[in-house]
């Protein structure tokens, strides 16, 4: 993947004879004993899940994948993190953790009681996704979308859009909601608009996460299309689940982002 333009079509020819070459299925990442799920939950055989490594072997030089997220509280800070911590067991791959700025000033956050930020971890600028060999998204959900701040942030990237920098870049989305019905799917869904207009190639994480996807002996937050994490009034934090969702995330778009790069 060159700087910002995404991947390139393969030059392979087919080989001579007329026969075709048909594409292996992707590779589905087996929820391991670090996600804390037993396998015997899980619906589907063990099969059906391959253990195989995503990439032969890891590049030269570190890939990046940028963490960017918004969080008012920090619950989608946490989920970040482990994303990060995921991101990081793959050998080859780094992830970053960033910042999108603020709007609201900070009397008004005062009000609303949000706590300090991380000031250990960077506000990111809108050329800077230019760098990012895949990007991961966080936001929590206001009415069933993302928050105004990432929005913004959004709203700021028109300049890579004209120069369709991360047109084919991978890219992840993770959120967190008030509630049961807050917007876990919605909030995802709808922010996928924002990758489609600048060409970026959604990853989802499906069922990848094995078991820890079919419990329902918790309130658990996170969908086929990302980690979730529920906030309620604020007091609520992540569970092992949901953190371990989150992890799994990371680790999962790593070796993705590794395939589409080095192949």
């Amino acid at each position: 993947m060159g700087k910002g333009k995404g991947c390139m079509p393969s030059k392979h020819k087919p080989p001579a004879g007329g026969a075709t070459v048909t594409a292996s299925p992707p590779i589905v990442p087996k929820s391991g004993p670090s996600d804390g799920i037993p396998s015997s939950e899980l619906p589907p055989s063990e099969d059906e899940i391959s253990t195989a490594p995503l990439v032969a072997e890891p590049p030269s030089k570190n890939l990046k994948i940028f963490i960017v997220y918004y969080s008012m509280y920090g619950h989608v800070e946490a989920l970040a993190k482990k994303i990060k911590e995921g991101v990081d067991s793959v050998d080859g791959v780094e992830g970053l953790l960033f910042r999108v700025p603020e709007t609201l000033t900070p009397d008004v956050l005062e009000k609303m009681r949000a706590p300090p930020k991380d000031e250990s971890i960077p506000v990111i600028s809108a050329h800077e996704l230019s760098d990012a060999d895949g990007i991961i998204f966080g936001f929590p959900t206001r009415y069933g979308i993302m928050a105004a701040q990432m929005k913004a942030f959004f709203d700021s990237t028109g300049s890579l859009w004209r120069q369709q920098d991360l047109a084919g870049k991978p890219a992840g989305l993770f959120v967190s909601t008030g509630t049961q019905g807050g917007g876990q799917e919605t909030t995802a869904w709808t922010a996928i608009t924002q990758l489609a207009h600048h060409g970026m190639l959604f990853v989802p994480v499906g069922y990848t996460f094995g078991a820890g996807m079919f419990k329902f002996d918790e309130i658990r937050g996170g969908t086929p299309y990302g980690a979730g994490t529920y906030a309620g009034d604020g007091t609520r934090v992540p569970t092992v689940t949901e953190l371990a969702l989150a992890e799994h995330q990371g680790r999962y778009t790593a070796g993705i982002v590794q395939r589409l790069v080095l192949n």
